[in-house]
Protein backbone atom coordinates (compact mmCIF):
# COMPACT_ATOMS: atom_id res chain seq x y z
CA UNK A 1 0.00 0.00 0.00
CA UNK A 2 2.90 2.37 1.07
CA UNK A 3 4.84 1.69 -2.47
CA UNK A 4 1.65 1.98 -4.41
CA UNK A 5 0.76 5.90 -2.15
CA UNK A 6 4.01 6.86 -3.19
CA UNK A 7 4.32 5.87 -6.68
CA UNK A 8 0.53 8.44 -6.67
CA UNK A 9 2.80 10.46 -4.99
CA UNK A 10 5.39 11.03 -7.50
CA UNK A 11 2.85 10.43 -10.20
CA UNK A 12 1.41 13.74 -8.87
CA UNK A 13 4.07 15.46 -8.08
CA UNK A 14 5.80 15.20 -12.13
CA UNK A 15 2.29 16.44 -13.18
CA UNK A 16 2.30 19.57 -11.47
CA UNK A 17 5.93 19.89 -12.33
CA UNK A 18 5.06 19.18 -16.39
CA UNK A 19 2.28 21.55 -15.88
CA UNK A 20 4.69 24.13 -14.48
CA UNK A 21 7.11 23.47 -16.69
CA UNK A 22 4.94 25.12 -20.20
CA UNK A 23 4.60 28.40 -17.75
CA UNK A 24 8.63 28.29 -16.90
CA UNK A 25 9.28 28.45 -20.47
CA UNK A 26 6.91 30.51 -21.77
CA UNK A 27 7.96 33.33 -18.73
CA UNK A 28 11.70 32.79 -20.02
CA UNK A 29 10.79 32.94 -23.54
CA UNK A 30 9.18 36.53 -22.89
CA UNK A 31 12.14 37.58 -20.89
CA UNK A 32 14.57 36.51 -23.62
CA UNK A 33 12.21 38.29 -26.48
CA UNK A 34 12.07 41.25 -24.30
CA UNK A 35 16.00 40.98 -23.16
CA UNK A 36 16.83 44.47 -24.94
CA UNK A 37 13.52 46.60 -22.97
CA UNK A 38 14.30 44.83 -19.48
CA UNK A 39 18.14 45.75 -19.65
CA UNK A 40 17.53 49.45 -21.12
CA UNK A 41 15.09 50.14 -18.05
CA UNK A 42 17.92 48.31 -15.52
CA UNK A 43 20.64 50.40 -16.90
CA UNK A 44 18.06 53.59 -16.45
CA UNK A 45 17.58 52.87 -12.82
CA UNK A 46 21.21 52.71 -12.69
CA UNK A 47 22.23 55.65 -14.40
CA UNK A 48 19.71 57.75 -12.42
CA UNK A 49 21.23 55.91 -9.50
CA UNK A 50 24.58 56.75 -10.07
CA UNK A 51 23.82 60.61 -11.32
CA UNK A 52 21.86 61.18 -8.03
CA UNK A 53 25.35 59.67 -6.40
CA UNK A 54 27.81 61.74 -7.85
CA UNK A 55 27.82 65.32 -8.66
CA UNK A 56 30.76 65.93 -10.13
CA UNK A 57 29.11 65.48 -13.98
CA UNK A 58 26.46 68.17 -13.48
CA UNK A 59 29.34 70.93 -12.14
CA UNK A 60 31.74 70.31 -14.53
CA UNK A 61 29.13 70.48 -16.51
CA UNK A 62 27.89 73.94 -15.87
CA UNK A 63 31.88 74.68 -16.17
CA UNK A 64 31.20 73.72 -19.78
CA UNK A 65 28.41 75.45 -20.14
CA UNK A 66 29.81 78.63 -18.90
CA UNK A 67 32.76 78.49 -21.01
CA UNK A 68 30.88 78.17 -23.76
CA UNK A 69 28.32 80.03 -23.63
CA UNK A 70 31.10 83.29 -22.98
CA UNK A 71 33.32 81.66 -26.02
CA UNK A 72 29.40 82.20 -28.25
CA UNK A 73 28.80 86.00 -26.54
CA UNK A 74 32.31 87.30 -27.03
CA UNK A 75 33.08 86.05 -30.64
CA UNK A 76 29.23 87.37 -31.52
CA UNK A 77 30.78 90.75 -29.65
CA UNK A 78 33.17 90.90 -31.67
CA UNK A 79 31.19 90.10 -34.90
CA UNK A 80 29.25 93.19 -34.32
CA UNK A 81 31.93 95.47 -33.49
CA UNK A 82 34.37 95.01 -36.39
CA UNK A 83 31.11 95.09 -38.62
CA UNK A 84 29.93 98.33 -36.99
CA UNK A 85 33.45 100.00 -37.33
CA UNK A 86 33.64 98.78 -41.03
CA UNK A 87 30.44 100.80 -41.63
CA UNK A 88 30.95 103.89 -39.37
CA UNK A 89 34.40 104.47 -40.96
CA UNK A 90 33.96 103.00 -44.76
CA UNK A 91 37.69 102.28 -44.90
CA UNK A 92 36.95 100.60 -48.86
CA UNK A 93 35.54 104.05 -49.37
CA UNK A 94 37.89 106.02 -47.85
CA UNK A 95 38.45 108.97 -50.41
CA UNK A 96 34.88 109.90 -49.59
CA UNK A 97 34.81 111.02 -53.64
CA UNK A 98 30.75 110.95 -54.08
CA UNK A 99 31.12 111.31 -57.72
CA UNK A 100 33.05 107.55 -58.05
CA UNK A 101 30.42 106.37 -55.79
CA UNK A 102 27.86 104.47 -58.52
CA UNK A 103 24.18 104.78 -57.81
CA UNK A 104 22.52 102.74 -55.35
CA UNK A 105 20.56 99.77 -56.89
CA UNK A 106 16.81 99.50 -56.80
CA UNK A 107 16.78 95.70 -56.30
CA UNK A 108 14.84 94.42 -53.54
CA UNK A 109 16.93 93.00 -50.31
CA UNK A 110 16.89 90.09 -48.94
CA UNK A 111 15.32 90.14 -45.74
CA UNK A 112 16.21 88.53 -42.02
CA UNK A 113 13.97 85.69 -43.09
CA UNK A 114 15.68 84.65 -46.09
CA UNK A 115 19.22 85.30 -44.36
CA UNK A 116 17.79 82.73 -41.38
CA UNK A 117 16.42 80.76 -44.19
CA UNK A 118 19.23 80.47 -46.01
CA UNK A 119 21.62 79.83 -43.02
CA UNK A 120 19.42 76.71 -42.58
CA UNK A 121 19.49 75.39 -46.14
CA UNK A 122 23.30 75.02 -46.00
CA UNK A 123 23.10 74.01 -42.85
CA UNK A 124 22.06 70.60 -44.10
CA UNK A 125 23.11 70.39 -47.48
CA UNK A 126 21.26 67.95 -49.94
CA UNK A 127 24.66 67.37 -52.42
CA UNK A 128 27.92 66.99 -49.80
CA UNK A 129 30.30 67.14 -52.54
CA UNK A 130 28.38 70.07 -53.84
CA UNK A 131 28.27 71.80 -50.97
CA UNK A 132 32.22 72.09 -51.31
CA UNK A 133 31.66 74.15 -54.49
CA UNK A 134 28.33 75.45 -54.26
CA UNK A 135 26.22 77.50 -51.61
CA UNK A 136 22.63 78.03 -51.66
CA UNK A 137 21.17 81.75 -51.55
CA UNK A 138 17.70 83.24 -52.39
CA UNK A 139 17.74 86.50 -55.11
CA UNK A 140 15.33 88.46 -56.60
CA UNK A 141 14.88 88.19 -60.35
CA UNK A 142 12.88 90.58 -62.35
CA UNK A 143 9.95 89.36 -63.27
CA UNK A 144 9.84 90.35 -67.38
CA UNK A 145 7.52 92.45 -68.83
CA UNK A 146 6.88 94.65 -65.59
CA UNK A 147 9.01 97.60 -64.08
CA UNK A 148 9.28 96.51 -60.46
CA UNK A 149 7.84 93.49 -60.24
CA UNK A 150 10.04 90.58 -58.32
CA UNK A 151 10.34 86.77 -57.79
CA UNK A 152 11.90 85.29 -54.89
CA UNK A 153 14.21 82.32 -56.30
CA UNK A 154 16.44 79.86 -54.09
CA UNK A 155 19.44 79.54 -56.36
CA UNK A 156 23.26 78.09 -56.07
CA UNK A 157 26.34 80.19 -56.43
CA UNK A 158 29.93 79.46 -56.58
CA UNK A 159 31.68 78.86 -52.74
CA UNK A 160 32.23 76.69 -50.61
CA UNK A 161 29.27 76.27 -48.23
CA UNK A 162 31.31 76.40 -45.06
CA UNK A 163 28.39 75.93 -41.92
CA UNK A 164 27.40 72.49 -44.02
CA UNK A 165 30.94 71.26 -44.38
CA UNK A 166 32.11 72.05 -40.93
CA UNK A 167 28.63 70.66 -39.54
CA UNK A 168 28.98 67.14 -41.42
CA UNK A 169 32.78 66.98 -40.06
CA UNK A 170 31.68 67.24 -36.53
CA UNK A 171 28.91 64.81 -36.74
CA UNK A 172 30.56 62.64 -38.47
CA UNK A 173 34.13 62.47 -36.26
CA UNK A 174 31.80 62.41 -33.21
CA UNK A 175 30.02 59.14 -33.95
CA UNK A 176 32.74 57.87 -35.99
CA UNK A 177 34.57 58.36 -32.39
CA UNK A 178 31.92 56.14 -30.70
CA UNK A 179 32.72 53.07 -32.95
CA UNK A 180 35.20 51.55 -31.20
CA UNK A 181 38.22 49.72 -32.85
CA UNK A 182 35.96 49.12 -36.05
CA UNK A 183 36.82 52.89 -36.32
CA UNK A 184 40.21 52.83 -36.87
CA UNK A 185 41.03 51.66 -40.14
CA UNK A 186 38.54 55.47 -41.42
CA UNK A 187 40.64 56.61 -38.76
CA UNK A 188 44.14 55.77 -40.75
CA UNK A 189 43.14 56.19 -44.10
CA UNK A 190 42.12 60.03 -43.34
CA UNK A 191 45.35 60.14 -40.78
CA UNK A 192 47.32 59.76 -43.89
CA UNK A 193 45.16 61.76 -46.00
CA UNK A 194 45.81 64.46 -44.16
CA UNK A 195 50.03 64.13 -43.61
CA UNK A 196 49.99 64.04 -47.42
CA UNK A 197 48.28 66.89 -47.66
CA UNK A 198 50.34 68.42 -45.20
CA UNK A 199 53.32 67.70 -46.88
CA UNK A 200 52.18 69.09 -50.28
CA UNK A 201 50.80 72.45 -48.55
CA UNK A 202 54.45 72.64 -47.16
CA UNK A 203 55.57 72.43 -50.65
CA UNK A 204 52.81 74.92 -51.55
CA UNK A 205 54.02 77.70 -49.09
CA UNK A 206 57.58 77.69 -50.13
CA UNK A 207 56.20 79.46 -53.44
CA UNK A 208 53.50 81.81 -51.53
CA UNK A 209 56.07 84.64 -51.23
CA UNK A 210 56.33 84.65 -55.07
CA UNK A 211 52.56 83.77 -55.61
CA UNK A 212 51.16 86.43 -53.01
CA UNK A 213 54.04 89.05 -54.72
CA UNK A 214 52.89 88.15 -58.24
CA UNK A 215 49.25 88.76 -57.61
CA UNK A 216 49.54 91.52 -55.62
CA UNK A 217 51.70 93.49 -58.14
CA UNK A 218 49.09 92.65 -60.87
CA UNK A 219 46.70 93.43 -58.75
CA UNK A 220 48.05 97.30 -57.93
CA UNK A 221 49.35 97.90 -61.47
CA UNK A 222 46.05 97.28 -63.11
CA UNK A 223 44.04 99.88 -60.22
CA UNK A 224 43.93 103.10 -62.61
CA UNK A 225 44.99 104.99 -59.22
CA UNK A 226 47.47 103.56 -56.66
CA UNK A 227 47.43 106.20 -54.18
CA UNK A 228 43.71 105.90 -53.84
CA UNK A 229 44.66 102.15 -53.12
CA UNK A 230 46.98 102.83 -50.31
CA UNK A 231 45.02 105.10 -48.75
CA UNK A 232 42.26 102.68 -48.59
CA UNK A 233 44.63 99.83 -47.89
CA UNK A 234 45.70 102.20 -44.61
CA UNK A 235 41.93 102.81 -43.51
CA UNK A 236 41.66 99.20 -43.39
CA UNK A 237 44.45 98.78 -40.92
CA UNK A 238 43.55 101.44 -39.03
CA UNK A 239 39.74 100.25 -38.89
CA UNK A 240 40.93 96.74 -37.70
CA UNK A 241 43.23 98.16 -35.54
CA UNK A 242 40.88 100.42 -33.63
CA UNK A 243 38.27 97.70 -33.51
CA UNK A 244 41.06 94.82 -31.93
CA UNK A 245 41.87 97.66 -29.19
CA UNK A 246 38.74 98.31 -28.36
CA UNK A 247 38.41 94.74 -27.37
CA UNK A 248 41.75 94.79 -25.92
CA UNK A 249 42.09 96.96 -23.68
CA UNK A 250 38.59 98.35 -22.88
CA UNK A 251 35.53 96.25 -23.40
CA UNK A 252 37.65 92.90 -21.94
CA UNK A 253 39.06 94.65 -19.08
CA UNK A 254 35.42 95.93 -18.52
CA UNK A 255 34.12 92.58 -18.18
CA UNK A 256 36.63 91.31 -16.26
CA UNK A 257 36.04 94.19 -13.44
CA UNK A 258 32.37 93.64 -13.24
CA UNK A 259 32.78 89.64 -13.12
CA UNK A 260 36.13 89.34 -10.97
CA UNK A 261 35.44 92.41 -8.92
CA UNK A 262 39.62 92.67 -9.64
CA UNK A 263 41.90 95.19 -11.15
CA UNK A 264 42.00 94.18 -14.92
CA UNK A 265 45.21 95.96 -15.82
CA UNK A 266 47.05 93.53 -13.07
CA UNK A 267 46.10 90.18 -14.11
CA UNK A 268 46.49 91.61 -18.18
CA UNK A 269 50.47 92.45 -17.33
CA UNK A 270 50.73 89.58 -16.04
CA UNK A 271 50.42 87.29 -19.43
CA UNK A 272 53.05 89.98 -21.24
CA UNK A 273 54.97 86.63 -22.41
CA UNK A 274 52.22 84.79 -23.46
CA UNK A 275 50.95 87.90 -25.49
CA UNK A 276 54.57 88.65 -26.40
CA UNK A 277 54.94 85.31 -27.56
CA UNK A 278 51.43 85.22 -29.94
CA UNK A 279 52.26 88.25 -31.46
CA UNK A 280 56.03 86.55 -32.66
CA UNK A 281 54.96 83.43 -33.99
CA UNK A 282 51.29 84.59 -35.25
CA UNK A 283 49.97 81.42 -34.46
CA UNK A 284 47.60 80.75 -31.13
CA UNK A 285 48.28 77.26 -31.34
CA UNK A 286 52.45 78.16 -30.94
CA UNK A 287 51.79 79.55 -27.16
CA UNK A 288 49.49 77.49 -25.99
CA UNK A 289 52.59 76.07 -23.90
CA UNK A 290 53.54 79.84 -22.92
CA UNK A 291 50.24 80.71 -21.93
CA UNK A 292 49.66 77.14 -19.71
CA UNK A 293 53.02 78.37 -17.85
CA UNK A 294 51.72 81.52 -17.12
CA UNK A 295 48.34 81.13 -15.88
CA UNK A 296 49.06 77.87 -13.76
CA UNK A 297 52.70 78.52 -12.48
CA UNK A 298 52.66 82.60 -12.43
CA UNK A 299 49.10 83.68 -12.32
CA UNK A 300 48.36 80.42 -10.21
CA UNK A 301 44.42 80.03 -11.78
CA UNK A 302 43.03 76.91 -11.49
CA UNK A 303 44.19 73.93 -13.22
CA UNK A 304 41.17 72.48 -13.75
CA UNK A 305 39.71 75.13 -15.30
CA UNK A 306 43.17 75.92 -18.03
CA UNK A 307 43.18 72.64 -18.66
CA UNK A 308 40.06 72.55 -19.99
CA UNK A 309 39.68 75.98 -21.54
CA UNK A 310 42.67 76.22 -23.31
CA UNK A 311 43.20 73.27 -25.21
CA UNK A 312 39.17 74.11 -26.95
CA UNK A 313 40.69 77.82 -27.21
CA UNK A 314 39.85 77.48 -31.35
CA UNK A 315 36.80 77.83 -30.07
CA UNK A 316 37.43 81.12 -29.28
CA UNK A 317 38.73 83.65 -31.67
CA UNK A 318 37.57 87.23 -30.47
CA UNK A 319 40.56 88.66 -32.97
CA UNK A 320 39.61 86.96 -36.03
CA UNK A 321 35.99 87.62 -35.09
CA UNK A 322 36.37 91.14 -35.49
CA UNK A 323 38.87 90.99 -38.11
CA UNK A 324 37.01 89.12 -40.73
CA UNK A 325 33.65 91.26 -40.90
CA UNK A 326 36.08 94.27 -42.10
CA UNK A 327 37.86 92.90 -44.29
CA UNK A 328 34.60 91.46 -46.22
CA UNK A 329 32.70 94.93 -45.67
CA UNK A 330 36.25 96.27 -47.30
CA UNK A 331 36.17 94.39 -50.21
CA UNK A 332 32.42 94.92 -50.92
CA UNK A 333 32.24 98.82 -50.07
CA UNK A 334 35.69 98.86 -52.75
CA UNK A 335 33.33 96.95 -55.67
CA UNK A 336 30.40 99.11 -54.43
CA UNK A 337 28.21 95.90 -53.64
CA UNK A 338 25.09 97.00 -51.82
CA UNK A 339 23.90 94.76 -48.77
CA UNK A 340 20.75 94.62 -47.07
CA UNK A 341 19.58 94.37 -43.77
CA UNK A 342 19.09 90.40 -44.56
CA UNK A 343 23.10 90.16 -45.68
CA UNK A 344 24.24 91.97 -42.80
CA UNK A 345 22.40 89.28 -40.15
CA UNK A 346 23.74 86.35 -42.88
CA UNK A 347 27.17 87.50 -42.31
CA UNK A 348 26.91 88.25 -38.51
CA UNK A 349 25.47 84.82 -37.61
CA UNK A 350 28.08 83.04 -40.14
CA UNK A 351 30.83 84.65 -39.04
CA UNK A 352 30.69 83.57 -35.94
CA UNK A 353 30.29 80.06 -36.41
CA UNK A 354 33.03 80.21 -38.61
CA UNK A 355 35.00 81.73 -36.19
CA UNK A 356 34.31 78.97 -33.88
CA UNK A 357 35.53 76.34 -36.19
CA UNK A 358 38.52 78.02 -37.75
CA UNK A 359 42.20 76.12 -37.22
CA UNK A 360 44.74 78.44 -35.06
CA UNK A 361 47.35 78.83 -37.97
CA UNK A 362 48.67 82.33 -39.37
CA UNK A 363 46.36 83.50 -41.64
CA UNK A 364 43.29 81.74 -41.36
CA UNK A 365 40.90 84.54 -41.31
CA UNK A 366 42.60 85.50 -44.59
CA UNK A 367 41.25 82.26 -46.14
CA UNK A 368 38.22 82.38 -44.47
CA UNK A 369 37.47 85.96 -45.80
CA UNK A 370 38.25 84.19 -49.43
CA UNK A 371 35.66 81.55 -48.73
CA UNK A 372 33.14 84.62 -47.12
CA UNK A 373 33.08 86.43 -50.53
CA UNK A 374 30.92 83.92 -52.15
CA UNK A 375 28.55 85.06 -49.36
CA UNK A 376 27.95 88.69 -50.78
CA UNK A 377 29.06 87.87 -54.27
CA UNK A 378 32.22 89.77 -54.31
CA UNK A 379 35.12 89.40 -56.55
CA UNK A 380 38.15 87.28 -55.65
CA UNK A 381 40.65 89.11 -56.73
CA UNK A 382 40.51 92.26 -54.45
CA UNK A 383 40.79 89.51 -51.82
CA UNK A 384 44.61 89.72 -52.98
CA UNK A 385 44.83 93.21 -51.56
CA UNK A 386 44.34 91.97 -48.25
CA UNK A 387 47.60 90.07 -48.32
CA UNK A 388 49.82 93.51 -48.34
CA UNK A 389 48.28 94.16 -44.64
CA UNK A 390 47.49 90.85 -43.17
CA UNK A 391 51.52 90.30 -42.06
CA UNK A 392 50.54 92.77 -39.36
CA UNK A 393 46.72 92.42 -39.06
CA UNK A 394 47.24 88.59 -38.29
CA UNK A 395 49.57 89.29 -35.77
CA UNK A 396 47.25 91.79 -34.16
CA UNK A 397 44.51 89.57 -34.26
CA UNK A 398 45.89 86.16 -32.88
CA UNK A 399 46.89 88.55 -29.60
CA UNK A 400 43.29 88.81 -28.77
CA UNK A 401 42.58 85.57 -29.90
CA UNK A 402 44.93 84.26 -26.90
CA UNK A 403 43.99 87.31 -24.61
CA UNK A 404 40.49 86.08 -24.77
CA UNK A 405 41.46 82.67 -23.91
CA UNK A 406 43.26 84.09 -20.82
CA UNK A 407 40.32 86.30 -19.53
CA UNK A 408 37.52 83.29 -20.27
CA UNK A 409 40.08 81.68 -17.79
CA UNK A 410 39.06 84.24 -15.44
CA UNK A 411 35.66 85.22 -16.27
CA UNK A 412 34.95 81.21 -15.84
CA UNK A 413 36.83 80.42 -12.45
CA UNK A 414 34.81 83.24 -10.65
CA UNK A 415 31.63 82.17 -11.98
CA UNK A 416 32.35 78.58 -11.26
CA UNK A 417 34.12 78.97 -7.62
CA UNK A 418 30.85 77.28 -5.99
CA UNK A 419 31.50 74.34 -8.35
CA UNK A 420 34.99 74.00 -7.84
CA UNK A 421 34.85 74.14 -3.63
CA UNK A 422 32.40 71.75 -3.88
CA UNK A 423 34.79 69.26 -6.17
CA UNK A 424 37.77 69.80 -4.11
CA UNK A 425 35.83 69.24 -0.90
CA UNK A 426 34.74 65.94 -2.70
CA UNK A 427 38.47 64.76 -3.76
CA UNK A 428 39.13 65.84 -0.38
CA UNK A 429 36.88 63.94 1.39
CA UNK A 430 37.65 60.18 -0.88
CA UNK A 431 41.13 61.01 -0.23
CA UNK A 432 40.50 60.77 3.76
CA UNK A 433 38.09 57.87 3.50
CA UNK A 434 40.76 55.85 0.83
CA UNK A 435 43.63 57.01 3.75
CA UNK A 436 41.15 55.68 6.47
CA UNK A 437 40.29 52.38 4.56
CA UNK A 438 44.11 51.92 4.25
CA UNK A 439 44.69 52.97 8.63
CA UNK A 440 41.94 50.07 9.05
CA UNK A 441 43.10 47.64 6.41
CA UNK A 442 46.62 47.72 7.80
CA UNK A 443 45.63 47.46 12.20
CA UNK A 444 43.41 44.43 11.12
Amino acid sequence: MMDKHADEMETQSQTEHDRQRPTKNKCLKRLRKNAFLICTFIGIIIGAGSGTASLNVQKNGKIAIRTLAYFFSTSLLNVVLGTSLALLMQPGTASYKSSERKPPSHRPQISVQDGFLDIGRNLLPDNLFRATLETTFTKYELVPGTNDTYRKIVDSRAGTDMIGVVLFCIMFGSILGTMGPKSQVVIDFFSVINETLMKLLRGVIWLTPFSVGSILCGRIASLPNIGEAMDRLAWLVLTVFLALSLYHFFIVQLIYFFIVRQNPFAYYAQLAPSLLTAFATSSKAASIPITFKVLEDEVKMDKRITRFVLPIGNLNLNGSAAHMPISLLFIAQLNDIDLGVGDYVNLLITITFLSMSMATVPSASLMMTVMLCSTINAPLEDVSLLFATDWLLDRIETVNNVLGDCYTVAVVQKLSARELASLRQEKNGTLQQLKESNIDGKSV
